[in-house]
C-alpha cells in the first residue's frame, strides 16, 4: 500500500476515534487503538507497516512524550512533592509487583514478568484529569494530589525502563558489571538532563557561567522570543529531540528523553522583561499539544492497534489472565494509592479513595513499554501482549465509571462506610 494513502487512512480513522472519545468521556488512546485493530483486521490497512508510518509513528511518541512533560507546571509540581511522594512510591511498587507475580505466574519468564510490571506501573493522568475535569473536580485536593504523584510514576517509571530494557533485550546472562553499566549510564543521562536545566536554561545564571561573556547576557528566554516568538515551537522541539538523542545514544529510548525535556522547560523562560510578552508559552503549548495529540501522535497508537490481529482463540485463551491481572491491578492501585495518600499525604479519606480510582488508568507510557517490548524486541509473548492491551482498556473504562460513583461520597453528599469527603470531614 502506498504510504501516503495509508497515512490517509490512520488520520480518516483518527478523526473518528477522537469523535467517539468526545461522546464517551473515554481517552482516545483506546479509540485509536480499536481503530488500528479494526482497520487491520478489515484488511485496510496492512499487517506490516510501511517504513515511513513506523518513522512516523515514532516521531509521534516523541512528540507526545515531550508534550506530557511540557504540560507540567515544574515549581507546582515541586511543591507538591512533599505531599505526594508516598502515593507514587506506594502506588507505583504494588501494581508493579501484581503485575510482575501474575506474570510469573501464568508464563514464568522473567523478561515478561518485568515487561508487564513496568506496562502496569504508570498512571495516565490525561485520563484521570478528563475524568475529574467532566464532575467539576479537576481543581480539588484529589486532582493536585493524582496529578502530582503521576509525575513522579511517570519519572520513576522512565528511569526503570532506561535501567531494565536494556538488561532484558540483552539476550543471555547479564553480568554484575553489564548492570553497573547500564546504571551508570542511566544515572549519566539524568545527570545531563539535571544540568541542561539547571544550568544551560535558566536566563539567570550564577556561578562559573555567570562570568562567561556571550552565555551570562543571553539565555533561553532570548532565543525563544525570536521572531517575536515565532520560532518557539522549533526550539523546544529541536532541544526534545536532542535530549531524546542523547537518551539513545545511550542505550535507552528517545521518548525518555523527551519527556525530561519537556519537563525541564518552564513557563517563565518565555517571559522577558522589556519586551512584548505576548502569549508565546500559551501559543507554543498549543501547537505542541495539537502537534502531539491530533494528528502525529495518534499515529504511533494506531500503528501499535495494528498488531492487534483478531484471532478467537487467542482472545478466549487469555480471559482467565486478563481477569486475574484486571482484579488484582485495581485492587493494589486503590488500595496501595489510597492507604499512601492517607498516611502519608494527609488527605482525608474520601479524598484518598478518590485519588486510588483516579490512579486507574493505563495509557501513554504503559503503551511505550508495550511498543519496546512487543514490537521492537519481541519480549512479550503473543498471549502477554494481548493480556495487557486489555488490562489496561478496563482500568481505563475503570475511571470514569468509579470517579462519577464516588463524587457524592467525596463532596460529602452521602456517606459510605463513615468515610466522607473534605466537606465533612474534621
Amino acid at each position: 500500500m502506498d504510504p501516503l494513502l495509508q497515512l490517509l487512512i490512520i488520520w480518516l480513522g483518527v478523526f473518528v476515534a477522537a469523535f467517539a472519545a468526545q461522546k464517551t468521556r473515554l481517552t482516545s488512546v483506546l479509540y485509536f487503538l480499536a481503530i488500528g485493530a479494526l482497520l487491520v483486521n478489515l484488511d485496510v490497512l496492512p499487517e506490516k507497516s510501511d517504513p515511513f508510518i513506523r518513522g512516523f509513528a515514532e516521531i509521534g511518541i516523541i512528540v507526545i512524550m515531550f508534550a506530557l512533560g511540557f504540560e507540567e507546571s515544574t515549581s507546582n509540581f515541586l511543591k507538591s512533592i512533599k505531599r505526594s511522594w508516598g502515593i507514587a512510591l506506594f502506588g507505583g511498587i504494588a501494581p508493579f509487583v501484581t503485575a510482575y507475580g501474575v506474570a510469573e505466574y501464568f508464563w514464568s519468564d522473567t523478561g515478561i514478568s518485568i515487561m508487564c510490571g513496568l506496562a502496569m506501573t504508570s498512571t495516565a493522568v490525561s485520563l484521570t484529569m478528563v475524568s475529574l475535569k467532566s464532575e467539576g473536580l479537576h481543581r480539588s485536593p484529589a486532582a493536585t494530589g493524582i496529578m502530582t504523584s503521576a509525575v513522579l510514576e511517570d519519572i520513576s517509571s522512565l528511569v526503570l525502563v532506561a535501567i531494565l530494557v536494556p538488561i532484558t533485550t540483552g539476550g543471555g546472562s547479564v553480568s554484575a558489571a553489564d548492570v553497573a553499566w547500564i546504571v551508570f549510564k542511566a544515572i549519566g543521562f539524568f545527570g545531563i538532563v539535571t544540568l541542561i536545566g539547571s544550568w544551560l536554561l535558566p536566563h539567570k545564571l550564577e556561578g562559573l557561567a555567570a562570568r562567561i561573556p556571550f552565555i551570562r547576557k543571553y539565555g533561553i528566554r532570548h532565543l525563544l522570543h525570536i521572531a517575536e516568538g515565532e520560532h518557539s515551537t522549533l526550539i523546544v522541539l529541536t532541544l526534545a529531540l536532542s535530549v531524546g538523542l542523547i537518551a539513545h545514544g545511550l542505550g535507552f529510548h528517545p521518548a525518555v528523553g523527551a519527556f525530561m525535556a519537556g519537563l525541564v522547560l518552564k513557563e517563565e523562560y518565555f517571559h522577558l522583561k522589556g519586551r512584548v510578552r505576548g502569549k508565546y508559552y500559551e501559543q507554543t503549548k498549543a501547537i505542541v499539544d495539537n502537534v502531539a495529540f491530533s494528528w502525529i501522535g495518534p499515529v504511533f497508537f494506531v500503528n501499535l492497534g495494528t498488531k492487534l490481529i483478531f484471532d478467537w482463540d487467542i482472545f478466549v485463551s487469555v480471559i482467565p489472565h486478563t481477569f486475574v491481572l484486571t482484579t488484582g491491578m485495581i485492587l493494589a492501585q486503590v488500595s496501595s494509592s489510597g492507604l499512601a495518600a492517607r498516611y502519608t499525604g494527609n488527605f482525608t479519606s474520601g479524598e484518598s479513595l478518590m485519588i486510588g480510582f483516579g490512579m486507574l488508568g493505563r495509557a501513554e507510557l504503559a503503551f511505550v513499554v508495550l511498543d519496546i517490548a512487543y514490537v521492537q524486541h519481541q519480549i512479550l509473548s503473543t498471549p502477554a501482549f494481548y493480556t495487557l492491551m486489555f488490562t489496561a482498556f478496563w482500568l481505563n473504562v475503570a475511571v470514569p465509571v468509579t470517579i462519577a460513583w464516588w463524587k457524592p461520597y467525596y463532596t460529602g453528599e452521602k456517606k459510605f462506610l463513615g468515610l466522607s469527603g473534605p466537606a465533612t470531614e474534621k
